[in-house]
């Protein structure tokens, strides 16, 4: 994705020193911070409603039998 953004950053006519700039500007921070975490949320949305749609949880692994603790006597308390 980077790798396509540089071509069309430069065909744009965003150099360095623009992009500079523009940073340094609250709004373009704030932008640059709540873009990704919307679009984040939004995927957790889609993936939650996917799977309430669904009816079903994916498959659960088989659940592992519970393992005899070896406690020494003198831990017990006894």
């Amino acid at each position: 994705m980077a790798a396509a953004a540089v071509p069309l950053a430069l065909v744009a006519g965003v150099t360095p020193a623009r992009a500079a700039n523009l940073a340094s500007q609250a709004d373009t921070q704030v932008a640059i911070f709540m873009v990704p975490l919307t679009l984040l949320v939004l995927v957790l949305l889609f993936e939650a409603a996917r799977f309430v749609r669904r009816g079903a949880l994916p498959a659960q692994s088989a659940d592992r039998p519970a393992r005899p603790l070896r406690w020494s006597r003198d831990r017990r308390g006894g």
